[in-house]
């Protein structure tokens, strides 16, 4: 019986994302296509609102409500916890959580196939960030929230601000610096997994007043 359960929840997934308009089931990564086994009904949920993530985030990147950096800034922080947040109001913590634990081991397989994420290869210390940030969108919210896309939008944005969320520092060139301050040569994380990126502080700007 348990395994002809199992058959229809198998069945049922395959066949939801393979009626999508994204990409097939057999074609996410494995540790993206278990999170979509073990939550099959949540799983066209969480499809919609990774859609809206990327959709408002590539809003902010043209704004000046933010740095505008979508690797590594304060846009990327914004992704990931807009992300996180409307994932908890829409489907639950735990379901969230898991998620983005999957995404980041996702990562880790598309840095061994050395593709590109966001424009460069994904690295240690941007798992580290995206988690981080993952997990502080998940408190901003509760599931079944009645808080506006506009009104988490903002605060998010605040948060940011405020210094809530990590990014990786960078000077104003755009390049990487380590933990002192030091101009990391570009040669030098090429092909790598650790390397000596520093996370700090997303706090830039003034908070914004909304209603």
């Amino acid at each position: 019986m348990k395994k002809y359960l199992f058959f229809l929840v198998l069945l049922f997934s395959v066949q939801m994302f393979a009626q999508s308009n994204f990409k097939s089931f057999f074609k996410l990564s494995a540790p993206i296509k278990k999170w979509v086994l073990f939550h099959p009904f949540k799983a066209k949920k969480s499809l919609d609102v990774s859609k809206e993530a990327n959709k408002v985030s590539d809003s902010i990147a043209k704004t000046n409500l933010l740095d505008g950096d979508g690797a590594g800034g304060q846009v990327d922080a914004f992704r990931h916890a807009y992300w996180m947040a409307r994932m908890h109001q829409e489907i639950g913590e735990r379901a969230a959580r898991s998620l983005g634990k999957a995404h980041e081991k996702e990562n880790y397989i598309t840095y061994k196939k050395r593709n590109l994420e966001e424009g460069v290869v994904p690295d240690k210390i941007s798992s580290e960030m995206d988690l981080y940030n993952n997990e502080q969108g998940l408190q901003l919210i509760t599931k079944g929230s009645k808080i506006s896309k506009k009104g988490l939008t903002y605060k998010i944005v605040n948060a940011i601000k405020k210094g809530t969320f990590k990014i990786i520092k960078k000077d104003m060139n755009g390049n990487f610096l380590t933990c002192e301050g030091k101009v990391i040569a570009k040669e030098s994380l090429k092909g790598t997994w650790q390397n000596n990126k520093c996370l700090v502080s997303s706090k830039k700007g003034k908070n914004l007043v909304f209603n």
